[in-house]
């Protein structure tokens, strides 16, 4: 893999660019790639009930976020794990969890980690 070191200007460089891809990983790398031609792609029943589930996922973070209570339970969680509390929050969402219930599910809420 090349390595390139950008000019200042373009140290925080993401999104897409022409036909290009800018990401930056957790860890900071950049990565540029071609955007992908999904034109012709026929999604299987089973890719399009995922894509609602990860829909499904993302409210639940989303929402999780904007609730005081939960969004400090995913900071705290967050810090001792080095992951990012959105992520943790959709984690949630697909086994199961809910901390949106109430707010006793919050103060019992035992991660199994």
């Amino acid at each position: 893999m090349a390595k390139v070191t950008l000019n200042p200007i373009f140290k925080d460089v993401r999104g897409k660019l022409g036909n290009h891809v800018f990401r930056r990983s957790s860890t900071g790398e950049l990565s540029v790639t071609k955007v992908p031609d999904m034109s012709n792609v026929e999604w299987s029943e089973a890719q399009k009930a995922q894509r609602r589930r990860f829909k499904e996922a993302a409210a639940y973070a989303k929402a999780a976020m904007a609730d005081p209570i939960a969004r400090a339970y995913y900071e705290e969680q967050a810090l001792q794990l080095h992951k990012r509390r959105y992520d943790l929050a959709v984690s949630d969402y697909f086994k199961g969890r809910n901390l949106l219930r109430n707010e006793q599910d919050v103060a019992n809420f035992d991660p199994g980690i």
